[in-house]
Order: structure tokens, then C-alpha cells, then sequence
């Protein structure tokens, strides 16, 4: 029973098959003929709206996909260039820091070259700009050869100061506008000498000129290096630039005048200096032991004569005579 069940199953599965064949045979031999020509042109005519938008839309798709990637990849090369361009713009920055050093190391070798003195370039590594002094670290100290008292100029080969205490590898130097400095100072244009004192703010201020010389706004300051008496010599070298008169005060009651002076040298920006460590000054015995200090007194206590020229017997003592700035 079961065989016969299988065995007409099979045979109408063999007449069905046949029948397929037949009718595929009897479909490519009528595929050429002029009926089913026209048939399957018209079926395309038919469907060719369809199919030219079912085309249309997956070249859409295809083409909003490539625009996605096409951004993503925009988007990675413009961060790659944008960081690029940091790295550039870092690059010249650093470039440029490092041709200005470069500029002003090549000053201070140039201000080496014209000195008769052994020098030390050295690198401002502290500031102190406070309400009451006026203060720089360099990097060089005693194993370098720094001393105290040792003369310290900038790259222009302008006076900034002296050393006023020396470590190992460091020293501090008191700056030409700290109260605590007192340079005897010489006006190039009329040979007149004054006590350059150092103020917080504003320009230094140049004492005790006589009033027999003439002063002019734009005249050269420079260190006088007058020997004061009984071998001591003075604590800077003769002709270092110290500034330009700027302003000239004087008063009818009294024998002396003021000058005004702004310092040559920048000093609130100091980066590298010059340190002469084979000047020698001799300090006087009982002088106080920072550089430029109790210069302006002889050891009896009587005012050290003015290479210009003294003060008249009874003139006024230089804090009476020294207008406020």
C-alpha cells in the first residue's frame, strides 16, 4: 500500500518535471519569434519606469553613503591639518623665542669684544620687583668667578647694577633702581659729576650737580670711575653708559641741581647680563660692604669734593638740595 502511494508520487513528480522541460523547450524556440518579440518589448515598456526608479534610488543610496564617508574622511584630514598647524605655529613661536636669545647673546658678545675686562654671560633666572627693592638672579656665582661688588651690565653694554651677594652657582645683583644704589655719575657733554641715585619709579635721579654746569634733557650719563682719596677707587669702571638725562630740576636757592635720568638698559625685562669679574675696587675700611654705598661721605664724614668742582662753604646738605621726583 504504502509502496503504491510512493510509487505514483514519484511518477507525477517525473510527469511534471517532464512537462517543465517541454514547456522551456517550447519557450526558446517561440523566444525569437515576432508574437513574443513584441510580448517582452511591451513587458519593458512596462516596466521601465520601474525599473529606471528603483536605479535612481539605489544610486541615491549608494551616493549618500559615499558623501558620509567622503565627510568622515573631510572631518579627519582637516583635524589632522589643524593639528599640524599647532604644531607649526608652536614650532615659529619657539623659533622666534629662540632668535631673540639668540640676538641678545650676540649683543652681549659684541659688548665682550669692545671691554678691556674679563666678562661672564650669565642668564637672569630671578626677578624681585617688589614695593621696596630691585632685584635680579643670574645663574653664575663664586664657581664661575662671580665676587661681590663685580660690575654687571646688559646686552647694549649699559650699567644695570652689582653684585650684592654670590652663592655657588648664583648671585644677586642690586639694580641701578634700587634706593640702596648710589653710582657717581659723569655727563658726557659737559664732563659734570653727581651722585646717581636709584629710585622705585620713574628714571634715577642724578644729585648734587653743580649749577655752573650745564645740563641738557638728552645728555649721555656715564660712570665717572673717580679714584675718592687714599687708594680706594671707585666700584665701577670709567665711561659704562648709565642713561640719558630726561628731565633737569633746579632751584634758585640753592648751588646745585638735579638731573633726571632714564636708565639705558630696560630692568624690569632683563634676561641675560654681563658680569666684569676682574674689575678691583678697594673699599674704604668702615664702608658698608654693598657696592655703591657710603660713597658719598670720606671716612671723616665730610662730603667726598665733586670732580666738577665743590659746593660752596654752607650749601645745603644733598636731601635738602634734591627735589622730590
Amino acid at each position: 500500500m504504502v509502496q503504491s502511494r510512493d510509487s505514483r508520487t514519484t511518477r507525477r513528480r517525473a510527469i511534471i518535471y517532464a512537462l517543465l522541460v517541454a514547456l522551456c523547450l517550447l519557450l526558446l524556440g517561440a523566444s525569437n519569434t515576432a508574437p513574443m518579440m513584441e510580448i517582452r518589448q511591451g513587458l519593458s515598456f512596462a516596466v521601465s519606469p520601474i525599473q529606471s526608479a528603483l536605479t535612481g534610488a539605489t544610486r541615491s543610496v549608494a551616493s549618500i553613503f559615499s558623501t558620509i564617508s567622503q565627510i568622515e574622511q573631510l572631518r579627519r584630514d582637516n583635524q589632522a591639518l589643524a593639528t599640524r598647524v599647532q604644531q607649526l605655529e608652536a614650532e615659529t613661536r619657539r623659533l622666534e623665542s629662540v632668535g631673540l636669545q639668540n640676538e641678545q647673546l650676540t649683543r652681549l658678545l659684541g659688548v665682550r669684544a669692545s671691554l678691556d675686562y674679563e666678562t661672564l654671560a650669565a642668564e637672569v633666572i630671578g626677578r624681585q620687583i617688589s614695593p621696596t627693592e630691585r632685584i635680579v638672579v643670574l645663574d653664575r656665582g663664586t664657581e664661575d668667578g662671580v665676587a661681590v661688588g663685580d660690575p654687571v651690565l646688559a646686552g647694549e653694554g649699559a650699567l644695570i647694577g652689582s653684585v650684592m651677594e654670590a652663592a655657588a652657582n648664583r648671585s644677586v645683583v642690586l639694580l641701578l633702581n634700587d634706593t640702596r644704589s648710589v653710582v657717581i655719575g659723569l655727563i658726557e657733554s659737559s664732563r659734570a659729576t653727581g651722585e646717581v641715585d636709584g629710585r622705585l619709579s620713574g628714571p634715577l635721579a642724578m644729585i648734587n650737580i653743580p649749577t655752573t654746569d650745564a645740563v641738557v634733557v638728552g645728555d649721555r650719563v656715564v660712570t665717572a670711575g673717580l679714584d675718592l682719596g687714599d687708594g680706594i677707587r671707585s666700584p665701577f669702571p670709567r665711561g659704562l653708559l648709565i642713561g640719558r638725562v630726561v628731565d633737569v630740576r633746579t632751584d634758585p636757592n640753592t648751588v646745585v641741581q638735579t638731573a633726571m635720568l632714564q636708565p639705558a638698559a630696560t630692568l624690569e625685562k632683563l634676561e641675560y647680563a654681563l658680569v666684569i669679574t676682574d674689575f678691583q675696587s678697594a673699599p674704604a675700611e668702615g664702608l658698608d660692604d654693598r657696592p655703591g654705598e657710603g660713597l658719598d661721605a670720606s671716612p671723616d664724614g665730610s662730603p667726598w669734593p665733586l670732580a666738577s668742582g665743590e659746593p660752596d662753604e654752607g650749601a645745603p646738605s644733598p636731601e635738602e638740595s634734591s627735589p622730590e621726583p
